[in-house]
């Protein structure tokens, strides 16, 4: 195994749909059978932080989503710029 398989740098940032085929990529490759164990743990690592990125940005878009759909006590929208980021 070459030294970059055993210590990855960490993957640049990935937006969502990236990151969920990536994934998708990796649970292929785990379930094949055919990855050492050292292979599988450094694949499931990956995956994991994968993962919890992801869910960041779901967990930041459903508070946009939120954001939007708020009403004041009134029953009107509450309007407001949003952060893009």
């Amino acid at each position: 195994m070459s030294d970059s398989e055993k210590n990855p740098s960490p993957p640049p940032a990935m937006g969502f749909e990236e990151a969920l085929k990536r994934l998708t990529s990796i649970v292929e490759r785990l379930e094949s059978g055919e990855l050492t164990l050292e292979q599988s743990l450094l694949l499931f690592e990956e995956g994991t932080r994968l993962s919890r990125s992801s869910q960041a940005q779901l967990d930041a878009a459903e508070k946009r989503v939120e954001e939007l759909l708020a009403i004041d006590a009134r029953g009107e929208p509450i309007v407001r710029e949003l952060d893009t980021e």
